[in-house]
């Protein structure tokens, strides 16, 4: 499991944004978004890296929890 938390993710349009981002690269991951607690947690095989670089491409800054 991978946590980050993204700050500048506001709303349920971010969240889907966030979701599809990380579908299109791993569609097989469990995706849980707390949007009020701005946390987004992957349960993933690939690497945090990865899952960063598919969150920033998607628009927003995640930071490593």
């Amino acid at each position: 499991m991978h946590s980050f938390h993204v700050q500048d993710m506001s709303c349920n349009h971010c969240v889907a944004t966030i979701t599809r981002a990380l579908k299109e690269i791993d569609g097989t991951a469990g995706i849980d978004i707390d949007l009020p607690g701005k946390r987004v947690n992957v349960d993933s095989k690939l690497a945090p890296q990865v899952l960063t670089e598919a969150i920033l491409q998607a628009g927003f800054t995640p930071l490593p929890i």
